[in-house]
């Protein structure tokens, strides 16, 4: 039970080609988004579709797979943690964003690779 204390699953679409750094160790990361959909009936019965947008950061090996993999669009399944950190803006603002460490990634649908 240990390792399902901060687990997330999701399943959703590529919202950007992801955004390739590599640190001073030679290590990759990987940062992109994936959209989310959720789909029910309103109250009177309409067709509503609410989606939601997930900052993603892949590291090392799994980072790799993403930039050679992932492109806008891709339906893939992610797994990983969810971490809250905060920085302070240009302004001196301090700011806070939740982000998913991608663990794994598992591509779904067609399996392109991109051009």
């Amino acid at each position: 039970m240990y390792a399902l204390k901060n687990k997330v699953q999701l399943i959703g679409n590529i919202g950007n080609n992801p955004e390739i750094r590599t640190i001073e160790s030679g290590k990759k990361m990987a940062r992109f988004s994936v959209a989310t959909n959720e789909v029910y009936r309103s109250a009177n019965g309409e067709k509503v579709t609410e989606t939601q947008w997930h900052n993603l950061v892949a590291w090392g090996k799994v980072a790799e797979i993403a930039e050679q993999y992932l492109s806008k669009g891709n339906e893939v399944a992610i797994e990983g943690k969810l971490v809250n950190r905060s920085y302070n803006d240009k302004e001196g603002v301090k700011k806070y964003i939740t982000e998913v460490y991608v663990n794994e990634i598992l591509l779904l649908g067609d399996k392109k690779k991109k051009a």
